[in-house]
């Protein structure tokens, strides 16, 4: 005990330490803001963006006079919340749409539209808490505690603190004290900031875990390498070269070669095959079409037949059925990004800041498979229109104002 109390009275002598500590404090505070900053203005984004499309959908609809122009004409929004605890990293709602207005023409046209807010945020990444935690902590721990042994055997000190303080056995203490120090700084912000947005307790107390555990990891690291007894640039050089190799090169070389080893279908190509379908279907026959559209919808064969040269229910008919022809290709698309994610998550163990990551991005909602998520919601709401309009377009019902307020709502929910 008299040793701990001892080594925190140096600790607050410590200027190198307490401003170390100071830079992972404004680091923490201000990811943990601009998070909370983004969240909130995407949600304040999102309502205003609810209240234009219901007006100007309402608008649209009055102008109409029958089902199949109220069905091209109107769009309809879709969105994904952000959750409470995205404060912590926006994620892949950098880089994938996150809100779409959609129409009931081919659902493979619109889904894969992409609307980044920034495109040099999206390549670049955020100054977030994921960030904070996989890359800057590390770094700061190495900065800290590199040199507390070499340090002293520069100085010739090390013989004599050693024998004063009657053995090796304090250095655990000494970097014990440091690296709680500056792991606090860093998830007291996170404590805080979870508390302000009202995240669940699971998410931040999985969240502060994470990082408590990465930084034990690199202070580990850090205690175990400077104990070598070779010169202090040599110390640093080789913690600074593991947290390279850690979190950028395994990383790096990680992702391109699943990405290579698991090939997924270009966007373009999808979007091209589904438009190509769309058009072509104008010069075929209208019962090609229409047979095509009743081997999946077959309560409406008895209602399938087409008596001009254009009709709302045959249109609808062959936007559906171009969304048919690419459905292997799209779900060979989302197959082949989930299939990638699995094996990152596992490779991701063998580098600690890619691991911390991937994991607060879960904890946040904003991983890839929450975006997918969405996607799934929006289609599922495009089919609920779409079966909406058959009802109407098959039936010749008269199109009414009044008939068109149970159209179905998009149920939004936070997450993605």
């Amino acid at each position: 005990m008299n040793a701990l109390a001892r080594e925190w009275r140096l600790l607050q002598r410590d200027r190198g330490a307490l401003f170390w500590a100071a830079v992972a404090l404004v680091a923490s505070v201000f990811a943990v803001c601009m998070g909370a900053i983004e969240s909130q203005r995407q949600l304040s984004e999102i309502e205003a963006l609810k209240v234009a499309d219901e007006h100007d959908r309402n608008a649209t609809l009055a102008r109409q006079s029958d089902w199949g122009s109220a069905g091209y004409y109107a769009f309809h929004l879709t969105y994904a919340e952000p959750a409470a605890a995205s404060f912590l990293t926006q994620g892949k709602r950098d880089s994938y749409p996150w809100k779409h207005r959609i129409r009931i023409l081919a659902m493979e046209g619109q889904i894969y539209e992409a609307d980044v807010s920034s495109p040099t945020i999206s390549a670049m990444g955020r100054f977030d808490m994921a960030f904070v935690a996989s890359v800057l902590l590390p770094l700061l721990v190495i900065v800290l505690l590199y040199d507390l042994r070499s340090g002293e055997a520069d100085s010739g000190r090390l013989e004599l603190l050693e024998a004063s303080a009657g053995g090796s056995g304090f250095w655990r203490t000494r970097v014990l004290l440091r690296a709680a120090l500056l792991t606090l700084a860093v998830v007291v912000p996170v404590l805080a900031g979870a508390w302000w947005v009202g995240a669940d307790s699971r998410s931040t107390i999985a969240a502060a875990a994470l990082i408590v555990a990465h930084a034990a990891f690199w202070s580990v690291l850090a205690l175990v390498i400077g104990a070598w007894r070779v010169a202090t640039p040599v110390l640093l050089a080789s913690l600074l070269g593991l947290w390279l190799l850690f979190a950028i090169v395994i990383p790096q070389l990680g992702t391109i070669a699943i990405d290579r080893s698991i090939p997924v279908p270009a966007l373009s190509q999808i979007a091209l095959e589904q438009r190509e379908a769309v058009n072509d279907a104008w010069d075929l026959p209208k019962p090609v079409t229409m047979d095509a559209f009743v081997a999946r919808y077959p309560e409406w064969k008895a209602h399938a037949a087409i008596d001009g040269t254009f009709e709302w229910k045959w249109y609808y008919a062959f936007q559906q059925v171009g969304d048919q022809t690419v459905e292997p290709l799209s779900s060979a698309y989302r197959e082949g990004l989930i299939k990638r994610e699995r094996y990152l998550d596992r490779f991701s163990w063998f580098s600690p800041p890619m691991l911390v990551s991937r994991q607060l991005m879960r904890l946040s909602q904003t991983d890839l498979r929450s975006m997918l998520a969405y996607d799934e919601d929006v289609r599922a709401f495009h089919k609920r229109l779409r079966e909406f309009h058959y009802s109407k377009l098959f039936l010749d019902e008269p199109f009414s104002l009044e008939a068109a307020q149970a159209l179905p709502p998009f149920p939004g929910k936070p997450g993605g």
